[in-house]
């Protein structure tokens, strides 16, 4: 008798849904295996990206640099932001511009005229460097090459406007720290260009040769004139001297005779003749002739 509460199986049925069941787990399998297939495209497609894009979204700022950033879509360069030293990630699609702020230096050679319209070769150094604040601004008005359109025209035009206001002579000769300071104070337009130029050596000036042998025959002879009126000046000093000397030897002279009297001799005379006669030496004495004669001692030997 059997149990209406009690649950059976049938076996029909269990054989009937197992191809069901089957079918679903082979749908399961294959969609796993789908979405593990487009993972593994997806994740080498973004590798592959990562390293073709890697030299775009990082960059290194060294040492002494500042970096300029270039927005795509986001307003171009961006001039009130600049970055420091370090590691700095972008996007792709943007641009990392880097600027050396530390002080550089270039050397450069061009011609100049002088006042009287005569024509220098003026060898340079040039030390200067960008104001790290304002390298957004750099960038943006006037670029990474603005060595040549900035520094180098501008020293140029500041020295033609310096040198055209001195002689050749004071550019070639002795007043060249003039030139120099002079020079130095004519670079501001150069940092109203977002650049510092810290100084301008003048490291040769170089004359036609004819005009150059003219000049230094002019400062030798110069040389010659001021070293013969310092000779001059010392012998009239000397002059000078031995006159004064003179004076105060005759003075003396003129003392020391008023002040010898005929009596002052005759005692000085007799106190040496008592002083060598006292002395232990073999000696000959002889009376001197006349009132005012004195003893003269002679043959003074042991």
């Amino acid at each position: 008798m059997s149990n209406p509460d009690s649950t059976t199986f049938d076996a029909d049925d269990d054989f009937a849904e197992a191809p069901a069941r089957t079918r679903w787990y082979q749908r399961l399998g294959q969609t796993s295996r789908g979405y593990a297939n487009k993972l593994l495209i997806i994740t080498v497609l973004l590798l592959f990206a990562t390293i073709y894009f890697w030299p775009n979204m990082v960059h290194t700022i060294p040492s002494g640099h500042v970096g300029v950033l270039y927005l795509r879509f986001g307003g171009g360069t961006q001039t009130d932001r600049v970055f420091g030293e370090g590691l700095k990630i972008i996007a792709p699609w943007d641009k990392l511009f880097i600027y050396e702020v530390r002080v550089q230096e270039i050397k450069h050679t061009f011609d100049v005229l002088t006042q009287e319209g005569l024509k220098v070769t003026l060898h340079l150094s040039v030390r200067y460097h960008p104001q790290p604040d304002l390298a957004g601004l750099l960038h943006e008005r006037i670029g990474p090459d603005y060595k040549d359109k900035v520094v180098i025209p501008e020293v140029e035009s500041a020295l033609r406007l310096t040198i055209a206001g001195f002689p050749m002579q004071d550019v070639y000769g002795a007043q060249r720290t003039l030139v120099q300071e002079a020079v130095n104070a004519g670079l501001e337009k150069v940092e109203q260009k977002y650049v510092k130029v810290d100084e301008v050596v003048l490291r040769e000036i170089v004359l036609p040769p004819q005009i150059r042998d003219v000049i230094e025959q002019k400062m030798t002879q110069k040389e010659l004139a001021e070293s013969y009126a310092f000779r001059l000046e010392v012998a009239r000093r000397e002059a000078e001297r031995l006159l004064v000397e003179a004076n105060g030897l005759k003075a003396y002279n003129d003392a020391l005779n008023a002040s010898l009297t005929p009596e002052i001799l005759r005692w000085a005379g007799i106190e040496a003749t008592k002083a060598l006669a006292a002395s232990s030496n073999a000696k000959t004495v002889v009376i001197g002739t006349g009132p005012n004669g004195l003893p003269l001692i002679l043959g003074g030997g042991q």
